[in-house]
């Protein structure tokens, strides 16, 4: 009997997990009978497209922590994406984006908290009432499923940037599977997925400033606060000290590479082609980049008295992060603005942070406080006509959105809503519910997030032995280096004799040159 379960075990699995092949064999049936509706090919392409620029932000987080890390740890960059980003796949698909995009479920007494449908991508019936609030995109939900998962791999990699140098590999691997199973979907779902934030107080995230980027950020400051600094940042006098990264290069590669990703991220978060809004959203998200840009370098100047690599391509980072949730929501106007304010803002912020917590690539400036100023950019800059489109936002009793400060007070024009003073407490009422949603959110996230990493420093460990972290990541983690032929002394290293050594390199076996060599 306990043989026949033993087999039976592995088919019920399987059985289970080719349901979905059932439910997602729709839209190829629909093609094939013509009532395939003319715009899901077109929406399912450009999700697809976007998602695409999204992950290939990947590649661009790896030359940024890969620029900004010593020689001696650079390998051990690529092992981590590699790892995280599939682990992350496999967790999204089980559990996460039914968690963060499902129809809404209660723990207990609290409603709106939690997705419930679409498990393993099987049994939803109609997408339309399994996941809500993408129910106005005619994309697959295959599409909308790998959209949403580059979100999640992209906030579980600001995480680690934070981190380099001196955190042991396998804690990536424990924490991804949490941020991505649970931490980052329930988060998600409350911002942009549904949840009780989004649907009950009317918070604004288009694309993810608080669901992405300051999620990610509030993980890395709970893992940072158990971590500690790398050996040697602080001097015995407490002052911080600069540990330069070994190539800016990568780093201003890695930026250029982000940067064409949030083309994908911001503009994709549309999940639609047809209704012709995605270009705007892309000139708003460029705007404000360059904006951030020509600010940080003046506020790198004024402050450091020269303009930091560093902090440039930070300052671009910082205003893509900022436009992120308003990018949906504003005219183009507010955009340099919100991107302007954004450059100041990690300047600001990186030297501040720097006197008390190593954060090597300056990601809780850049994704932290850059995420928290552009979601509480839509409390000031949203135009009603856009939350009307959205269908997210602060209303007044008879349904009317109001807008941004700027609008619900009659700044601009009459006002959203006949609102007279501009300081009318209406006003006010946007950006409150963008406050409540980013102190909301961070609470949730540092506190899951520093019980993980709690849990994991007393059982497994966070940090590598001093002697390790002297020898680099590379060869204590990974037995081999990202650059071998700066670490393998040239005599070891295969094929050494093969040619011409450089100047002042001993031959094999010679001896070396000595004071009183005659």
């Amino acid at each position: 009997m306990r043989r026949k379960m033993l087999w039976a075990l592995p088919v019920a699995v399987v059985a289970s997990l080719a349901a979905p092949q059932l439910a997602l064999a729709d839209t190829l049936e629909a093609a094939q009978n013509g009532t395939l509706g003319e715009t899901v090919a077109v929406d399912t392409l450009w999700v697809v497209v976007a998602g695409v620029l999204v992950m290939f932000m990947q590649a661009g987080f790896a030359f940024l922590e890969i620029g900004f890390s010593r020689g001696k740890n650079a390998g051990t960059i690529v092992a981590k994406i590699l790892m995280n980003f599939s682990i992350a796949a496999l967790a999204w698909y089980a559990v996460g984006f039914a968690f963060a995009f499902g129809a809404n479920g209660s723990i207990g007494p609290f409603h709106d908290v939690i997705g419930n449908t679409g498990f393993f991508l099987q049994n939803f019936g109609d997408p339309l009432t399994a996941f809500p609030v993408m129910g106005l995109s005619d994309a697959t939900v295959e599409a909308k499923w790998f959209f949403q998962f580059v979100f999640c791999a992209v906030s579980l990699a600001i995480v680690w940037g934070t981190t380099l140098e001196r955190i042991k590999f396998g804690v990536y691997v424990i924490y991804s599977i949490m941020f991505a199973a649970l931490i980052y979907p329930i988060g998600a779902h409350w911002v942009f997925g549904g949840g009780w934030l989004q649907l009950n107080v009317g918070m604004q995230d288009f694309a993810g400033s608080t669901a992405v980027h300051l999620i990610g950020a509030t993980g890395a400051l709970a893992a940072l606060l158990l971590l500690g600094a790398r050996k040697g940042k602080y001097g015995a006098d407490g002052k911080p000290r600069a540990i330069p990264g070994h190539s800016m290069p990568l780093f201003g590669l890695g930026v250029l590479i982000l940067w064409l990703g949030w083309f994908g991220f911001n503009p994709g978060s549309t999940l639609n082609a047809i209704d012709g809004r995605f270009p705007e959203v892309l000139m708003i998200t460029q705007l404000a980049a360059a904006s951030g840009v020509l600010t940080a370098a003046i506020t790198s100047k004024w402050r450091m008295g020269t303009i930091d690599i560093g902090m440039v391509g930070n300052g671009a980072i910082a205003a893509l992060v900022a436009i992120t949730a308003p990018s949906g929501y504003v005219e183009v106007w507010a955009a340099p603005i919100i991107g302007a304010v954004a450059g100041v803002i990690v300047v600001l912020g990186v030297l501040a942070v720097d006197k008390l917590i190593d954060d090597p690539v300056g990601a809780l400036s850049a994704h932290g406080l850059a995420g928290i100023w552009g979601t509480l950019s839509c409390g000031i800059f949203t135009a009603p006509r856009l939350a009307e489109y959205n269908a997210f936002g602060v209303t007044n009793s008879d349904g009317t959105f109001l807008g941004g400060f700027v609008y619900a007070s009659g700044l601009l024009g009459k006002g959203a809503n006949d609102i007279g003073g501009s300081f009318n407490i209406e006003a006010f009422k946007q950006l409150g519910a963008q406050a409540l949603g980013v102190s909301a959110a961070f609470v949730f996230v540092f506190a899951a997030s520093f019980a993980t990493f709690w849990v994991i420093k007393r059982v497994y460990g966070l940090r590598v032995s001093e002697a390790e972290e002297d020898a680099g990541l590379d060869i204590s983690e990974h037995g081999m280096y990202g650059y071998p032929e700066q670490f393998i002394p040239q005599p070891e290293y295969p094929g050494a004799a093969s040619g011409p050594l450089p100047s002042g390199q001993p031959a094999i076996n010679s001896a070396p040159a000595t004071a009183d060599a005659k």
